[in-house]
């Protein structure tokens, strides 16, 4: 069983948890908030993999990226995702996603 490949990274704007899995971001988010267990029970759960903490060429990618975009260098991000949730959280993550750098958007519109 692959493990989810978890690292911690340091930013300006708080430390963040990335996980990787098959070679694909399945985890990005603060790694100190109210609901850090309940994040990572569902991903562990969905993924029926446990949190292992390793360098992976995914992790190192993303950490580059979410850098670049907190300096101002970066819009669009090339990392592949694993999105682990029910279908409608899917579907409202994969709305997200489409939205453009720099556009706004309500729940009303992404339906």
């Amino acid at each position: 069983m692959n493990p989810i490949n978890i690292q911690y990274h340091k930013t300006k704007i708080g430390e963040l948890i990335l996980g990787s899995f098959d070679d694909r971001l399945c985890l990005l988010d603060f790694r100190y908030r109210k609901m850090r267990t309940t994040v990572d029970d569902r991903i562990k759960m969905g993924l029926k993999a446990d949190f292992s903490e390793h360098s992976y060429a995914t992790l190192i990618k993303a950490k580059e990226q979410v850098d670049e975009y907190l300096c101002g260098n970066r819009t669009i991000f090339d990392i592949p995702l694993l999105m682990v949730g029910t279908d409608f959280q899917k579907s409202v993550w994969n709305a997200l996603v489409k939205i453009p750098y720099g556009a706004t958007s309500t729940y009303l519109q992404l339906v």
